[in-house]
């Protein structure tokens, strides 16, 4: 019998300082917690953002043991739950020396964390860059291994796995969390305002919580850069957490026995004749 788990969704417009959004982190977390969260979700981006790709990205980036990483764990200790948000990752001083990070231009990762009260509990690099809708993510940052393990993670008996905004256009990305176990997708996003594109967000969320009959946790910045619009979705696809176009917190109860349930009123993922397979 699983009890179910307060799951908080940040919705908010990060800054180029990294100590300010960690300071806006700690204050929210404080929130959510003491409304009963023990899993926050922060949106991608949260250690520094600008509204232009650029050089800025270059100059942000840490490694994974850097201080916006450290800065998170000590809130998670302090708090006792765990944390999910986007940060800019670049190769730590260890692996700098190996040939494919030696170059003084290499770029970053558009990188989630998931930090406990012990520390780093996951870590995943977006795959698929934003090279669309006028947008050339990848003219500044490195994409992740497409076969690289999916990057999953527990909370007190749920399993939850990661991806950043743009994959979630992808379903195979969802699909590989789930088929690692996860009753969860957790999606950090900066979703960019544009015709329709709150539309194609939301339906998206929801898509994806239908098709794997999951819950799915998208945590978006507010605007004006992002569309906002975060949502917590249920694994019939109904918004059980939301937030509008304002930054705020917003908090629902994750039950792992409704997904069960869900996947046994609904025994699709078992009838399927197709898996996912990595490109070449």
């Amino acid at each position: 019998m699983f009890t179910p788990l307060g799951t908080a969704i940040l919705q908010f417009a990060p800054v180029l300082d990294r100590d300010a959004n960690l300071e806006r982190l700690a204050a929210e977390v404080e929130v959510a917690v003491s409304r009963g969260a023990r899993l926050v979700v922060a949106p991608e981006y949260s250690s520094a953002f600008e509204k232009e790709p650029g050089e800025w990205m270059r100059e942000v980036a840490e490694p994974l043991d850097g201080p916006f990483v450290r800065g998170l764990t000590e809130i998670a200790e302090r708090t006792g739950v765990t944390i999910v948000a986007g940060f800019l990752e670049c190769a730590s001083d260890a692996s700098a020396s190996s040939s494919e990070d030696a170059d003084e231009d290499a770029k970053p990762w558009n990188s989630l964390v998931a930090v406990g009260p012990q520390g780093v509990v996951a870590h995943s690099r977006k795959t698929h860059l934003y090279d669309a809708f006028g947008t050339g993510e990848s003219e500044w940052l490195a994409p992740g291994a497409a076969d690289a393990a999916p990057a999953v993670f527990e909370v007190e008996g749920m399993r939850f796995g990661l991806q950043t905004c743009y994959d979630l256009r992808f379903p195979e990305v969802s699909r590989r969390l789930i088929d690692a176990g996860a009753h969860a997708l957790v999606v950090p996003a900066e979703w960019v305002r544009g015709p329709l594109k709150e539309h194609h967000w939301s339906t998206l969320l929801r898509a994806r919580a239908i098709e794997n009959i999951a819950y799915v946790i998208g945590a978006d910045q507010s605007p004006p850069v992002a569309v906002g619009r975060s949502a917590i979705v249920d694994p019939r696809g109904i918004d059980i957490a939301a937030i509008g176009s304002a930054e705020g917190i917003a908090i629902a109860w994750l039950d792992a026995g409704t997904v069960t349930a869900a996947r046994t009123e609904n025994p699709a993922l078992g009838l399927r004749k197709y898996g996912v397979s990595v490109l070449d």
